[in-house]
């Protein structure tokens, strides 16, 4: 196990070369920490491959169409898992000018922001697994060029913590990690109860602030408090898959925790029946999905205050046999998507 307070700062040559973005610095400190055998998980339409390709085949289509492009980390934690396995987890925001197509989503020309969830595994200080979504929605939106059903919560830039302390220092906290990954996981069980037993099975009082944010990903959005959560995403998502949770011992979760943040994956974390009423605007077909997501939580004088949630939904619209990105480019058809010439090469 490496020491979880050195093993924050694994990562930081590589972030500040994606802030001072340049192909160059990029590469060194990608090549510097990764292991040979590394391989990489990415939200759709990317999909996997090993790591020797992910400059390449993402983070350079990324630079192509915001070339100005920074990454700004605003959490960043480490913890081990109950396989023992090390994890840095690191939520922030891509923004750039964007000018060129990214995906066939049309430039605007405009600060362009996209939130991101990365988790790093670890072993032998170096990365050998990266999981990442980006929230391509997000971008999408800005660009005008969402082709499905209307968020039921609201879109915009997401905050980092309010506490301003989601970049983790100091010695690592080993009692107050565990309790706040106890908090989470209690959380998730008493939450599963419901929709078998009422409502109040769910205990979310005891466990969330009042005044509790959740930051779900475009296509969802964002929910302020315990009615928000429920009306704008929980009842909804409950309502398009009762049997969530039927299915988790098919899944493995990998739960870490740095003092008061919380993170967990499973790549996926869900299965469930799309049915009853459906989800998003999508009719329910009887088809039986996963999920992927990949959450930070920040546990505030024993509640959880804030909730980062973003979910590869465009892998789910994959799976129920929905092409967002084709449906995209038709609606494009009759839209310039070319490059938007007004920056300056030399300031770059």
């Amino acid at each position: 196990m490496t020491d979880l307070s050195d093993l924050r700062t694994l990562t930081a040559g590589l972030n500040a070369a994606m802030y001072n973005w340049s192909e160059e610095g990029v590469r060194k400190e990608l090549n510097a920490i990764m292991a040979k055998d590394m391989v990489v998980h990415m939200c759709h339409p990317f999909g996997d491959m090993p790591g020797d390709q992910y400059y390449e085949s993402v983070l350079a289509k990324l630079h192509f169409s915001l070339p100005d492009v920074e990454k700004r980390p605003w959490i960043i934690m480490a913890g081990t898992d109950d396989h023992e396995d090390d994890w840095v987890g690191i939520a922030g925001t891509y923004i750039g000018t964007f000018v060129k197509p990214f995906l066939d989503i049309q430039p605007t020309g405009h600060l362009a922001h996209m939130r991101f969830h990365e988790y790093y595994k670890i072993k032998n200080e170096k990365i050998i697994e990266i999981q990442a979504i980006w929230d391509i929605p997000e971008l999408m939106m800005q660009a005008g060029a969402w082709p499905m059903a209307p968020s039921l919560g609201r879109e915009g830039l997401i905050p980092g913590p309010a506490t301003c302390d989601g970049l983790q220092t100091g010695d690592y906290q080993h009692d107050v990690s565990t309790k706040s990954k106890t908090l989470v996981i209690d959380m998730l069980t008493a939450m599963s109860k419901h929709p078998e037993e009422p409502q109040e099975a769910m205990e979310m009082p005891r466990y969330w602030h009042p005044k509790m944010n959740w930051y779900g990903p475009a296509g969802i959005g964002t929910a302020r408090g315990i009615s928000g959560f429920r009306n704008w995403h929980q009842m909804p998502f409950l309502m398009g898959m009762p049997d969530r949770g039927s299915f988790r011992d098919e899944l493995t979760y990998h739960f870490f925790a740095d003092g008061p943040y919380v993170a967990v994956t499973g790549w996926p974390n869900m299965k469930q029946t799309l049915s009853d009423d459906g989800w998003m605007g999508i009719a329910p077909s009887g088809r039986m999905i996963t999920l992927r997501s990949l959450d930070f939580w920040r546990i505030e004088r024993g509640q959880i205050r804030e909730n980062w949630v973003l979910v590869d939904l465009l892998d789910v619209y994959r799976q129920l046999g929905v092409d967002v990105l084709g449906r995209m480019r038709t609606f494009n058809k009759a839209r310039a998507t070319g490059s938007i010439p007004i920056m300056s090469e030399v300031a770059l």
